[in-house]
């Protein structure tokens, strides 16, 4: 598509959009197009029909293109996108040695920017809305929602309430602070269009009992979700089991924080009771197979998640915005961790996957009612992917086909809230090239104020000295 193509579909709505498919629930439905205003779907249908429906609205073809559903990002952590190549090489809970200092070294002009680089890597990856899991930054998390604002994507804005120093107090009407803001921070964002507020805690053993209660009901509520690390790494495991007598989720489930309301990320660590109380309670889960591979124990066992009716979706927890390569990592991580094993040639086949990364994944971080679907009345976030392409022009199976083969190169346009706001992975509405200067050098300055610790160095640093110890050998 051609400048005249983005000057139509960067047009003032209502909008009717005519491509070669649109990715439903069920499936793709060829010759199927949608109508667009004030942000929302507000029909879906076969393109005929539609345009017999709106005779005043000019039809915008989209030849060679599948109208599909922006990815879902249920996990994330925005303030952590100067560092994410630090975390390579290196051993599970890096959080304590590597994020926790980086973030304390942002002042506000580096925490805004590290949101809106991070926001950026997400758009160019098909990602419409991201889950950020709360900043330790020492700045208003206004500053973590104006960055996501101002980039154009939705995202679910988690305020930590850690307050493991505190006192566990049996008076009821001694509210700690923490709950305080944390009522606060659920309706800060009421009326806005793209912020969605959430509370976190970063690990069931960085809050008392009674917040972890507390802020459960909370965000039950508010229609909320309360966002935890939860059975990601065996060392957080055994320090529950020794402090509680209890598996971490088993914790949460004690304190009844267990439900709906809460999304639990990665939970690579399961035990079939675990997979019941997740089942049983509606809790949600963010499987983050990307961070298995790069700094974890274990891989989520996802596929039976879906088969015993687990709530979960897809995230990237920050490690690359790429939602076509997070589906095939998806599907990847549960063949090598499961599937060779007991034979199973499916794992999940390409439909789970695509679900779980976009309506699945907008169902697991509250927004199920709101977006991840192209359907009538729903957020009109979206993607013009082209199919047009050597790797997904001969299509048998298209949805195994945008797991397998589909790739960020093929997203034409990323629609957020019925604007487009990428085109040909650039920003249609502010300049990406500048931000990503800026960012790069308040980074050098952000990593070296940080006292991280890192276990291996990197790759030159030990080339080097593997050559070096080859010349001392041969000498």
């Amino acid at each position: 598509m051609n400048q005249s193509d983005r000057d139509s579909l960067a047009g003032p709505s209502p909008l009717l959009l005519v491509p070669d498919a649109v990715l439903l629930p069920e499936g793709p439905a060829d010759g199927w197009a949608v109508t667009i205003d004030d942000g929302r779907f507000e029909a879906v249908g076969p393109a005929d029909e539609l345009e017999r429906a709106h005779p005043q609205l000019p039809a915008v073809r989209l030849p060679g293109h599948l109208l599909m559903p922006g990815f879902v990002d249920a996990h994330h952590h925005l303030t952590q996108s100067f560092g994410s190549a630090l975390a390579f090489g290196e051993p599970s809970e890096i959080f304590r040695r590597v994020w926790v200092p980086l973030e304390g070294a942002l002042d506000e002009e580096s925490a805004y920017t590290a949101a809106k680089l991070a926001a950026l890597e997400a758009m160019r990856g098909g990602f419409t809305t991201v889950t950020d899991a709360g900043t330790r930054a020492g700045v208003d998390v206004e500053v973590i929602a104006s960055a996501a604002r101002d980039a154009g994507i939705r995202c679910v804005l988690g305020l930590v309430c850690n307050d493991a120093d505190a006192t566990e107090n049996e008076d009821a009407t001694d509210r700690p602070a923490v709950l305080d803001q944390a009522e606060k921070h659920l309706t800060r964002y009421d009326g806005e269009p793209l912020i969605h507020p959430s509370l976190a805690v970063s690990i069931p053993e960085a809050a008392t009992e009674r917040t972890l209660h507390a802020t459960a009901r909370l965000a039950a509520e508010a229609g909320a979700v309360v966002q935890i690390h939860v059975n990601e790494h065996l060392a957080g495991v055994e320090r529950s089991l020794v402090r509680h007598g209890l598996r971490p989720l088993e914790h949460l489930h004690s304190v009844g924080a267990l439900g709906p309301q809460l999304l639990a990320a990665h939970a690579t660590m399961l035990t079939p009771g675990e997979l019941t109380l997740l089942a049983d309670t509606g809790t949600a889960i963010s499987y983050n197979p990307v961070a298995s591979a790069w700094k974890g124990n274990a891989v989520a066992p996802a596929t039976a998640m879906a088969e015993r009716g687990v709530r979960f979706g897809l995230g990237t927890d920050g490690t690359r915005g790429d939602g076509f390569r997070l589906a095939e990592a998806a599907e990847f991580a549960q063949r090598l961790a499961y599937g060779l094993a007991t034979g199973d040639s499916s794992c999940g086949a390409g439909w789970t996957w695509l679900e779980r990364a976009n309506r699945g994944g907008a169902d697991a971080v509250g927004l199920g009612a709101r977006t991840g679907t192209v359907a009538q009345g729903m957020a009109a976030d979206f993607l013009l992917v082209d199919v047009d392409t050597p790797e997904l022009a001969l299509s048998w199976d298209l949805p195994w086909e945008l797991v397998r083969r589909g790739n960020r190169d093929q997203i034409t346009a990323v629609f957020v809230a019925g604007r487009l706001r990428m085109w040909h992975g650039r920003p249609t509405e502010w300049d990406g090239p500048e931000l990503v200067r800026r960012a790069a050098e308040l980074a050098r300055a952000a990593v070296a104020r940080a006292d991280v610790t890192r276990v291996h160095p990197t790759s030159t640093a030990s080339r080097a000295l593997i050559r070096a110890q080859d010349r001392s050998t041969a000498r």
